[in-house]
Formats: structure tokens, C-alpha cells, sequence
């Protein structure tokens, strides 16, 4: 009779961890709230048993309307057995709408929200050369925030709250590798102007090069690179940027702990094409008023949420060999996220025309759109430094969620 339990015990055990087993915890709890999906993406996981042999899941729309051909805001339940919520999830209802694909390298010019150390400097007094006398040494790449407790926006905003200060000593705020950091200057009077300095090159402007992921097709605004633009580890706060076209000149082959690079140029004398408004982790966000040689107008894709995104062959859009191209990637991995990060999969790159061109993925290349069954899914972030040939990724769903 004992064994009889045991047996029954057993078999309640097998049945249970069966039940678990099939049910993809995993995958529903780390979807966090405002992901990207639509009703086809929502239907395709529900017939993969992506949630699992007994949970399905249901989007309703926020606005009510009965339309999957627009975006808007919505709901995604999970149930088990298709009776019991287990979950839900609010998310963002990308329908059909469609994007302009980028893939080409832009020059980014981005004016910052303070002033940016390049060196320590001289001051010229009445006694000869000086340096002024420094709490902490300030290092290239420091971003001066504030002086005696005003925030400082600009370098012009810097040199007026100096000059016109009564006091010589400074209290300055700054940001190194992401944090606020306090120091202080004995301030020294220029010969020239009888005016305080702090003895510092500044300069309140960052440019470079990152390559456009998407356009709305409806708003023109823009997606690009990826992840933020930083100077000396510190992320840019922007006050104001301009988007320019740019000229490829050349390609240095990334090779392993050496990941190359696209050299262009652009001048900011050019055309402006668009304005700046973000700097985020991930990427650069703005909207585009000329697209005449950033985008071909003949080349849609519809936006795809993480859902959309599986282990296998996909594509990345660039312009390096002088043309809009794609080739040929391979998905190993597609990250669950709670989340956001700007490494949500993991490629390798699989085209021996874009090995023989870059090597892999080089510097500048950061932006270019990852294409998965016919839906523009995310963008390359980073490369690995001792395999040029893979890279990381970003889900289009955070990119998304940063639009102006």
C-alpha cells in the first residue's frame, strides 16, 4: 500500500514538473511593460508555444478601436488555459505603420548642456604665467555643470559667471565617467581683461560619426547609432545638435582587440539635414526635414518588437561598400530583458562581402538596422573587441519608446 503512495507521489511529481515546465515563466515575466508588438506578433508567439503548452496570450487596445493598422498603446494578458490571467502587460501597438530604412553614415554635431575640460591652462597675470591652485585635478573630458551653485548651459554662460564673480574662489560642479563630483578654484585675474579665470580649456561641443537606423515614415523622426554618444566616458547632455551627410573615404579592417573603423568626413559649413534632441543609451534621436541622400524612398519596413525576434539568418542594412546593402547576419542569441540594454542579442556576421570589406563590424557602423523576416527588428551597438566578426544588438522596442 506504502509503495502504491510513493508510486502516486511519483507520478503527481512528474505531472507537476511536466505542467512547469511547460509554461514559459521565463519569457512572460521578463517582458516589461511599454514593449513593442503587434497582433500578428502576438497570434505567431501564441502558435509557437512561446508562452508555453498552456498559457496563450491576447492583446486589447487602449483607444478601443477596432483598427491593427495603427499604432497606439494596449494591453497583452496572459492566461492560463486561456481562462486564467496569470500576467498583463501594457505595451505598444506598433500595427502596420512603416519606417524609412537608414544604413547610411551621418556626421552628428551635438552642442552639450555644460562645458567639456579639453586641458589645464596658464593665466596670464600681472605677475607673469600662473596656475591656478586646484582641490582636485580636472581631467579632458570633465563636464563643468555648475560654478557656485548656477548651472552652467554654455561656455559663454561659464566665462559670465566667472568674470562676474567678486569672490576668488570657485566651487565647481562636474561629471566624470557619469558622476557629479565636487572641486574647488582659486581663480586668478587675467592681465588682459582684469577678469577671473579658472585656468581651463573648455569646449561645449561633441561631433562624429554614427550611421542612421530609421526615419518615421509619417514623422520624420529619426533613430541613429544606437547607443549614446559619450566624450571621455561621460554621456552628452544635449542642448541642441544638427545632423550633416557624410563622406566615406575609406575603411580600416577591424581585426581581433583592434575593431576598426569607417573613416568619413563631413563639414559643419554642409547642408544641415535634421536637428538633435536626445542622447540616450540608446542611441540618438531627432527628425530629419531633408532626407535627399540619407534614406531611398523606395525602401519601407515595418517596425518589429522583440517577438519578432528568433535565433538565425537575418540582415544588417549599410552603405559601406558605397551603396545600400544587405548582409547576411546570423542571431545566436536573443536576450529576455525586464530591462532596457543596449545589448539585446548577440549576431555574428555571416557575408563574406562585408568580411572581405570591414573585416566585421568596425567603428561607425554602430546604428546600422538588423533586418529579421522582413521587419526592421533592432540595430548594431557594439562589436566584440576579440571577435570583430560579432556584435550586439538593440531591440527596436527601445529605440521606439526614445522617438521625439
Amino acid at each position: 500500500m506504502k509503495s502504491k503512495r510513493w508510486w502516486l507521489f511519483g507520478v503527481c511529481l512528474a505531472v507537476a514538473i511536466l505542467f512547469v515546465c511547460n509554461i514559459g515563466f521565463k519569457q512572460i515575466y521578463s517582458l516589461p511593460d511599454g514593449f513593442m508588438a503587434t497582433v500578428e506578433e502576438i497570434e505567431n508567439a501564441n502558435q509557437s508555444g512561446m508562452f508555453g503548452s498552456f498559457v496563450s496570450a491576447s492583446m486589447q487596445r487602449s483607444d478601443q478601436t477596432v483598427s491593427t493598422d495603427k499604432p497606439g498603446e494596449g494591453t497583452v494578458i496572459f492566461k492560463l488555459f486561456g481562462i486564467i490571467p496569470i500576467r498583463k502587460v501594457n505595451v505598444i501597438c506598433s500595427g502596420e505603420e512603416e519606417v524609412y530604412v537608414g544604413g547610411t553614415p551621418i556626421g552628428i554635431s551635438i552642442s552639450s548642456t555644460g562645458a567639456i575640460v579639453i586641458n589645464e591652462k596658464m593665466v596670464e597675470t600681472e605677475e607673469g604665467y600662473k596656475q591656478t591652485q586646484k582641490s582636485e585635478k580636472l581631467k579632458e573630458g570633465d563636464l563643468l555643470t555648475a560654478v557656485n551653485g548656477v548651472a552652467i548651459s554654455s561656455l559663454q554662460q561659464l566665462s559670465e559667471v566667472v568674470e562676474d564673480s567678486d569672490s576668488q574662489n570657485f566651487d565647481i560642479t562636474y561629471v566624470r565617467k557619469n558622476k557629479e563630483c565636487h572641486a574647488t578654484i582659486k581663480g586668478e585675474i587675467d592681465k588682459n581683461t582684469g577678469k577671473y579665470k579658472l585656468g581651463l580649456w573648455v569646449r561645449d561641443d561633441v561631433s562624429g560619426i554614427g550611421t542612421l537606423t530609421y526615419v518615421n515614415k509619417q514623422t520624420n523622426a529619426f533613430a541613429a547609432l544606437g547607443h549614446a554618444i559619450t566624450d571621455n566616458d561621460n554621456d552628452v547632455d544635449v542642448a541642441g545638435g544638427s545632423v550633416y551627410n557624410c563622406k566615406l573615404l575609406g575603411i580600416d579592417k577591424g581585426e581581433k582587440n583592434n575593431p576598426g573603423q569607417l573613416r568619413c568626413m563631413f563639414l559643419q559649413s554642409d547642408e544641415v539635414k535634421g536637428e538633435i534632441y536626445k542622447n540616450t543609451k540608446y542611441g540618438v534621436y531627432g527628425r530629419i526635414d531633408n532626407l535627399e541622400g540619407l534614406v531611398d524612398p523606395n525602401l519601407t519596413l515595418k517596425l518589429g518588437g522583440r517577438l519578432s525576434v528568433k535565433p538565425g539568418k537575418a540582415y544588417i542594412v549599410s552603405s559601406v561598400s558605397g551603396i545600400r546593402e544587405e548582409y547576411e547576419i546570423e542571431i545566436i542569441k536573443a536576450s529576455y530583458q525586464a530591462k532596457a540594454n543596449d545589448k539585446s542579442l548577440v549576431f555574428r556576421v555571416k557575408d563574406r562581402r562585408l568580411l572581405e570589406l570591414t573585416g566585421g563590424i568596425v567603428q561607425g557602423m554602430s546604428g546600422s538596422p538588423i533586418v529579421q523576416n522582413g521587419k526592421l527588428i533592432g540595430a548594431v551597438t557594439h562589436v566584440f573587441m576579440a571577435d570583430p566578426t560579432k556584435g550586439y544588438g538593440v531591440y527596436s522596442d527601445w529605440m521606439v519608446e526614445n522617438e521625439i
